[in-house]
């Protein structure tokens, strides 16, 4: 028998949200008459959070666990909670309390009845709407969906829903976890929805994320858009940057040499955009044996997202 739902939840030294959030989560699938599973991914707590989640999942059989050995961030926690993952339709929200439970009933209709393959939630009101943050989530989704064509307001949001054979067809590393639907899109899910969701006020502990995420977040999108088109074809770019250089250098250094045989007093080294042709020269070059390395690479690499798993909690029927 399938599963209607599978909810993942990421977390990280949220030992006392956990017990209200998987007591909420329950109440809403029964009023629904929803069959699931909710995957609690412990990532590298340092907290009580893996005792919680064990004698949680001793109370309710629904509730399941992943721990890690140490700390491998978000995306790497919802990589293997896709894995994991049964449901028809799969959810993600942060363990926190800042997301609720009662969104997810809706957000599922509009998957299975609406035919979407990716809903984001869009937390119009925020309650942590401060200037730090503010102000880079606005740029980050000016820039994503100029970038990508997907069109989002809140990209980063944490609650989402996603038909099963997204989650299973895409994966997530590094900080991608922001860019997902963007990920989503470049497989070829490109039917991807949004909906306003309530975004509620931190009941516990503090937030996990840092200053540094405003930087990885522009890296990861550029790494992203660089994988999306030419992670195959490494050679497609690097080449066609190699082979523009040489040319430029090559007929710098055609022009002087010409220009030195027929009228030109001066040698060919005492001119400065001598040396500029050199350099082009082996710019392109170097550009060009990196699109041959990065197609050995791309061509070879198999386990480029594996991470240790120290225990998996699941109990059997």
């Amino acid at each position: 028998m399938s599963l209607d739902i599978s909810i993942i939840v990421p977390l990280k030294n949220e030992e006392e949200s956990l017990p209200e959030l998987v007591a909420w989560i329950d109440r809403v699938m029964q009023a629904h008459h929803f069959s699931y599973e909710v995957w609690m991914v412990d990532d590298g707590s340092t907290d009580n959070s893996w005792q919680v989640i064990q004698q949680l999942a001793a109370q309710n059989k629904n509730i399941k666990g992943i721990k890690f050995q140490r700390n491998y961030g978000k995306s790497a926690a919802l990589n293997e909670g896709f894995r994991a993952a049964q449901g028809n339709v799969v959810i993600t929200m942060d363990a926190d309390l800042q997301d609720s439970p009662d969104e997810v009933p809706e957000l599922y209709r509009m998957i299975v009845e609406d035919g979407y393959d990716v809903v984001s939630g869009w937390k119009k009101k925020r309650f942590d709407n401060t200037f730090t943050k503010n102000l880079p989530s606005k740029l980050y989704n000016y820039t994503t969906t100029k970038m990508s064509g997907v069109a989002l307001h809140d990209m980063n949001c944490g609650l989402k829903s996603y038909r099963k054979k997204v989650v299973k067809s895409i994966e997530v590393y590094g900080e991608m976890h922001r860019y997902i639907p963007v990920i989503a899109k470049w497989n070829g899910f490109r039917n991807i929805g949004e909906k306003v969701v309530e975004h509620r006020a931190r009941k516990y502990g503090v937030t996990k994320f840092g200053l540094e995420r405003f930087i990885n977040g522009f890296l990861d999108l550029a790494s992203i858009m660089f994988i999306s088109k030419f992670g195959k074809r490494p050679m497609h770019l690097f080449g066609a940057l190699g082979t523009l250089f040489f040319l430029v250098g090559f007929l710098i250094a055609f022009y002087l040499g010409f220009a030195k045989i027929f009228y030109d007093q001066y040698n060919m080294t005492d001119r400065p955009i001598f040396y500029l042709a050199l350099v082009a020269m082996v710019i392109g070059s170097q550009l060009f044996l990196t699109g041959f390395i990065g197609e050995l690479v791309a061509r070879n690499a198999t386990e480029r997202n594996t991470y240790l798993v120290e225990t998996r909690l699941e109990q059997k029927d």
